[in-house]
């Protein structure tokens, strides 16, 4: 694909880019605020480590059990309508957990909270394909990421902070404060490119001429859609692989901050600042890795599959860097290699959430994205229990580590040889008119 030249046409795009990373960026303050304010709450409530591993897997659940429904609505009805209600519900999840009062309360919170964020990141990337050119996807795309990760940079200290000075529920009455506040951004400044008065028609003839997605539903039914994509090697190679990533991203979500207090003794404030290390870390590579240096070299006309793919696995395979906290207990070196592993996999995160607009055919890349993260969000469920139950066992975080690493060879195994080269899936109809024709 040849692209056009950006001069003089507009920066409209990138303010939306910019919004949905605010948007990512509250909802991970939203989902980490647990985490932080996990040994109060363990203490107050006098919980056991699987009962906290249970509390940390409850918004998982309900978040990825909801990811294919609200990928298809989304393919129905637009990232707009979906957005604004998802956006609000943010909120209201937030202040039932500041209200609640034991284990029950904050566990029924937190199965609300994913479902109130299950339409997030689906709306982020659908709406990064309306909006974005495959030229500019990468970096658009690692702008929205990059948010989950710089989230643990400035919201873990904040929340910690927030939560050593007044108390835990304060913690989740800030969480709640930013989220309704998102929700008024997105409603008075979100629209799809066709609908945004505010887009120069020179924005828009650039954005379409160089790939934008298509807006509007699939010409087949969502269900019919659904039922053909999990037919395709690709989508399934692309599923398994992002569950592996998904696996070790919600271990360090959920228990780096534990981690660090039980086996590094260390305060939750001073937890909270060797935390942020790792997670800057992961935005820079975020940024630079899987956004700029995508769209650069594929700019300078290098073959988009190959770059894309490349990025990909060498990112999961810095992951493995996992393996080499199990071999340490000093506090220094614990982090060096948690910032190695969480570095090299979001370097390969927004190829991940780019894929869904670049091989979905038209109005399938909501139920690839929603296929994507329900596998993605199962894994994340089951990491935070399964680590709860290795360290309540042991007494020790080695053992869950190694299953995470043993779980990312499996996932760079599914990217290498069942997914395939990264082009766009046939279009259902046209597959069934070759069929004749064959």
């Amino acid at each position: 694909m040849r692209f056009t030249s950006t001069k003089g046409i507009g920066r409209r795009r990138w303010g939306i880019g910019a919004l949905l990373g605010i948007g990512v960026l509250v909802n991970y303050i939203d989902r980490i605020g647990l985490s932080v304010a996990g040994p109060q709450i363990q203490e107050q409530f006098a919980l056991t480590a699987v009962e906290m591993g249970l509390l940390f897997s409850a918004f998982a659940w309900s978040y990825s059990l909801l990811q294919i429904p609200v990928g298809m609505v989304m393919d129905r009805f637009g990232p707009t309508r979906v957005g604004r209600w998802g956006a609000f519900l943010w909120g209201m999840a937030s202040v039932i957990t500041a209200l609640s009062s034991g284990f029950a309360g904050i566990f029924a919170a937190r199965v609300l909270l994913g479902i109130a964020e299950a339409p997030a990141f689906p709306v982020s990337a659908k709406a990064t394909g309306y909006w974005f050119p495959r030229n500019e996807r990468g970096l658009a795309t690692a702008i929205f990421d990059a948010a989950a990760k710089f989230s643990n940079v400035i919201g873990v200290p904040l929340v910690a902070i927030t939560v050593v000075t007044l108390g835990w529920r304060w913690g989740f009455a800030l969480t709640a404060a930013l989220s309704f506040s998102y929700f008024f951004a997105f409603y008075f400044f979100y629209r799809d490119p066709s609908a945004d008065t505010r887009l120069s028609k020179a924005e828009y003839a650039y954005i379409k001429d160089n790939g934008g997605a298509p807006e509007g539903p699939s010409d087949a039914g969502a269900v019919s859609m659904l039922g053909y994509l999990l037919t395709r090697s690709k989508v399934w190679g692309l599923t398994i692989g992002f569950a592996a990533y998904g696996y070790t991203f919600y271990l360090f979500l959920t228990w780096l901050p534990g981690y660090l207090v039980q086996t590094m003794h260390m305060s939750i404030l001073k937890s909270a600042g060797y935390a942020a290390i790792p997670w800057a870390f992961a935005t820079l590579t975020d940024l630079f890795v899987g956004g700029w240096l995508i769209d650069h070299l594929v700019k300078k006309g290098k073959d988009e599959s190959k770059v894309r793919k490349t990025v990909l696995v060498v990112g999961m395979m810095f992951g493995l860097a996992v393996f080499g906290a199990t071999q340490t207990t000093n506090p220094a070196w614990a982090i060096f290699w948690i910032s190695i592993a969480l570095g090299g996999l979001a370097s390969a995160a927004p190829v991940g959430w780019s894929l869904p607009s670049l091989i979905a055919p038209k109005g399938g890349a909501g139920t690839i994205g929603g296929i994507m993260n329900f596998a993605n969000n199962l894994m994340g469920a089951a990491a935070p229990i399964v680590t709860g139950i290795i360290v309540g066992a042991t007494n020790s975080f080695t053992n869950a580590f190694f299953v995470a690493g043993v779980i990312l060879v499996i996932g760079i195994v599914c990217f290498v040889f069942v997914m395939g080269k990264i082009e766009p899936i046939p279009e259902p109809q046209a597959r069934a008119n070759a069929l004749p024709a064959t």
